[in-house]
Parts: C-alpha cells; structure tokens; sequence
C-alpha cells in the first residue's frame, strides 16, 4: 500500500515525533511511506529516510494554494492509495488535493480544537473561519483517527464528523528507548545539569505557549520551594507565545526555574528528574506523559480529559491530579510526591506497567495499518 501523509511541517512536535516512531514498523509492516511537509521546516527529515520513508521537499508558491499545489503534484507523481493528513493546514490542502485525485483521504485528530480553552487563547472571528474551513474538507475524508477517547468524543462534533467515522488509537514509544528509572542515565544527567544529589528536580517538558499551562506551575513553585529547599524546575521546550511572559514570571518568582530550550534528550530528562509536572489546559493526548510512564518519573498533571485518560484517572497510582488553574492543588500534588519517595517508587512501578500495556509502538503501529488499509477503501 503507498500513503502519502501530508503533514504541516516536521518540526519535533508531537504529532511529528509520533510518525518518526511508528514510521520503522509501518515500512515493516508493508506501507510505502512518502511524506510531504508544507512548511519550511524539516528537521525530522533524516530520522524519516534514515527509517525507511520517502521525504519529498515541497516547491512552488506559499499559501493555501500551493499547498493545495504541493499535494496534488506529489500526488500525481507517486499515485497513493490514500492520503492521510495531520494538522491544520495539512488537513486542508491533504482532503482538497485528494478530491481532486479522486485518491482516498483519512485525517488525525491530534488536538483539543474548537475547545473553550481554545477560545480563550485564539481571535474568535479567527477561530470560527478556520472552523468552518475545517468542516467542509473534512466532509471529504473516508475516516479519523483520534489519538485519544476524549478527542474522538469532543473534536468529530465540532467539525460535523460523524463518531461510526473515528477510530481511537494512542501514540506509543518504544520501550527500548525509554529504560525504566536507569541509574547510571540519572546520575550523569544530573551531573550535566549541575543538580546535587540532594536537589529535589521538578520537570515540565513542551512548547512555551498558553495551552501548557506553565504559568500555573510557576505560581506554584513557591510554595513548593518553601517546603523543599533547594528544589530546582526544569522547563524544556521551544519558545511560543508565552515565552516572554513566562520568563519574566520566572525572575519575580522565589524558586529556581531554568528554562533549556528545546531538549532531544527527553528520556535523559525524564531520568533525572524526581517529578514530572503535566500542567497543560489542554491537550489531544501528551505523548511526553507516556514517555513518563515508561521511564519511571512520577506525574503530577492537570485534570483535563485526556491526561486522565492517559494516565487513568483517579484510580491511577502512576498520578495525582490537580484541577486546571488551581497553583495551590498543584503546590500540593507537587510536595506530596517530594516527600514521599516510596510511594513514588510504586507509582513509577505501576506506571510502567500501564504504559507497556497500552502504549508499545508496536502495539501502536499494528493498529494504524489496519487504520489505513481501511481508509483506503472508504470513500
């Protein structure tokens, strides 16, 4: 089977790190990957070939239209059995070009769009466009692929997709990249990052934008720091909208917060660190709370839907929640896994196996072939 999958660009997101996973078993298992990135950006491209995927480079005029352009002459060159989309822009221009192919089309559903949260941080005149837009090529595509139970449940309504049309299947990692709580990783990376053995280090790993729900862990952090001398946060992840503000908040408050940057060494991170703090608004899944789950660091998230559906709610001892906003609850949740280390230890145990259980790459991968080998046969 040859798929196209149109994607807005290969920057390392989630989504995109998340096809540069499954992309080794999907060759393996008999899909001729070719991939076509819209936008400039494509420093996922060399894991992609280096896997088995054709990366093609995008020509032509910017905008909608060139998009649009784009897929239909990579399209029209490579004749896919179905194209498959993910993203905004590549939802668009990957259904208009596929109808015009008389070519199958299939689109993930990899965030909380049209959500309230979204609202709040978007134009409303702005987000109701895209909305539209967003439902009317999406009455071309065959199937969906929702990345959790809370998006199959909340995104299909809001763009006029129909629920027989969803099929949910997780992201996954593979467990021989992500070594449960390895000693030896933990030592030298605290070591690289100048943390004693005694510094209590909190984690929080994505984009600095509003969604993330930084801004609450930096109000909480204080309260943390009073009852944990010497705790030190790690923030790692490209700046975004909120980068400017979140900094500023860091230098008022009375904690030490480090922001890094874009990190590729996420499981050495996730090694290091004694709490990983998921604070987001909102989310489509967190593929980073899997990552998580597999090397053994403690969770503290927000309670949205779909952390509590990763990490199993409230019944989960790999968790404890807080409600979204709430920096006292987070403070809490925070200090209460500081200072119990051998309850963290249990909930790290059972975390593992929650996520060997539902979150394997190679559980993922056999899922999304028969995901594909059925969308390239609805029209």
């Amino acid at each position: 089977m040859r798929l196209l999958y149109v994607i807005d660009a290969l920057t390392p997101g989630g989504a995109e790190t998340s096809l540069v996973e499954m992309t080794p078993g999907l060759v393996a298992g008999g899909i001729d990957l070719h991939v076509l990135p819209l936008g400039p950006r494509v420093d996922l491209a060399p894991a992609l070939s280096a896997a088995g995927a054709t990366v093609h480079r995008r020509s032509g005029t910017s905008g909608r239209v060139g998009n649009v352009r784009a897929v239909l002459n990579v399209g029209r060159r490579i004749r896919p059995d179905l194209i498959h989309t993910t993203l905004f822009e590549a939802d668009i221009a990957g259904r208009l070009g596929a109808q015009v192919l008389g070519v199958p089309s299939s689109s993930s559903l990899v965030n909380d769009s049209y959500s309230p949260a979204h609202y709040n941080e978007t134009a409303t005149a702005k987000l109701h466009a895209a909305r539209a837009l967003d439902a009317v090529t999406a009455r071309s595509a065959g199937r969906f692929h929702a990345i959790s139970e809370a998006i199959a449940l909340s995104v299909p309504p809001r763009i006029g997709a129909f629920a027989t049309a969803v099929d949910v299947i997780p992201r996954g990692r593979d467990p021989h990249k992500y070594q449960f709580r390895p000693a030896a990783l933990r030592a030298k990376t605290r070591g690289e990052l100048g943390l004693s053995p005694q510094s209590p280090a909190i984690l929080a790993i994505g984009r600095l934008d509003p969604q993330k729900g930084f801004d609450h862990l930096i109000r909480a952090l204080p309260e943390v720091a009073a009852n944990n001398p010497g705790a030190v946060t790690i923030i790692a992840g490209k700046d975004g909208r909120s980068a400017v503000a979140l900094r500023k908040a860091a230098q008022a408050a009375e904690a030490e917060i480090r922001f890094l940057g874009h990190r590729p060494d996420v499981p050495a991170l996730l090694a290091a660190a004694d709490v990983f703090c998921f604070p987001s608004e909102r989310e489509g899944f967190g593929g980073v709370l899997i990552e998580a789950l597999a090397v053994g660091c403690p969770v503290v998230a927000s309670s949205i839907p779909t952390s509590r559906e990763v990490l199993g709610g409230d019944a989960s001892p790999a968790a404890l929640f807080a409600p979204v906003g709430s920096h006292h609850q987070l403070a809490q949740a925070l200090i209460e896994t500081l200072e119990n280390p051998t309850l963290s230890a249990v909930r790290a145990r059972d975390g593992r196996t929650r996520f060997e259980q539902l979150f394997t790459i190679d559980n993922v991968v056999s899922q999304m072939i028969e995901f594909f080998a059925t969308a390239s046969t609805t029209r």
